[in-house]
């Protein structure tokens, strides 16, 4: 009888271990399914269609920003567009000339590898055009991070943001890329933010120069 109750209580340890387990999975699925559904509110900034003195798209999702920024050059949105950041910024900007984008047009900035960095590398470069508005190209789930970047790093500039679209089904939003990239990006939002609040506790990390206000 020991050893069967010995039995018995192992196989019942492994059962509820087991059912543990798995509503544990379960509820991690569930909270990714809502994060993934209130991205748009809660992720994304899409300010009204309007004109600006400078595109600038930010690398890292490829193609779609660099259509959408496309898109917005050839409408007369703006006469001049800066893309930003490593790894794809020469592909973005090939992509666009291809799309009928004028070269000219065209500068880039491929040292950044981070939101974070490609506002502060992106600000002296706007900062020396003195370019008074800008539109934001970027992911619609990186769109409000990456807004609130670049206006910490150039309050001077009017920013708005002109996003790409996400997918248009929840369900291909949520078992396609744009999922984990989404559920990270609330992350890195909570990092960036607690990022911020030390850097302005320190005094460290404010604009200057042109983008600060001061006269030229």
């Amino acid at each position: 009888m020991s050893i069967m109750s010995a039995l018995i209580t192992t196989n019942i340890g492994r059962a509820s271990m087991f059912v543990a387990a798995a509503l544990a999975a379960i509820m991690v699925f569930v909270v990714y399914l809502c994060l993934v559904a209130l991205a748009e509110p809660l992720l994304t900034v899409r300010n009204a269609f309007a004109r600006s003195d400078v595109i600038v798209v930010l690398g890292g999702d490829g193609p779609p920003p660099a259509a959408r920024a496309a898109e917005l050059w050839l409408a007369g949105m703006a006469p001049s567009i800066l893309v930003s950041g490593d790894g794809d910024c020469l592909y973005i900007r090939d992509a666009m000339i291809d799309a009928g984008v004028a070269g000219a047009a065209i500068k880039t900035e491929c040292q950044s590898g981070s939101t974070r960095e490609n506002a502060e590398l992106s600000a002296p470069i706007l900062a020396e055009a003195q370019f008074a508005s800008e539109t934001l190209v970027t992911s619609w789930y990186h769109s409000r991070r990456a807004l609130t970047s670049f206006a910490r790093a150039c309050p001077r500039i009017a920013w708005r943001s002109d996003p790409t679209e996400p997918p248009p089904t929840f369900l291909r939003a949520a078992f396609s890329h744009h999922g984990p990239a989404v559920a990270q990006e609330y992350a890195k939002i909570v990092v960036y933010t607690l990022g911020d609040l030390a850097r302005d506790i320190e005094g460290t990390g404010k604009p200057t120069g042109w983008c600060a206000g001061e006269p030229v």
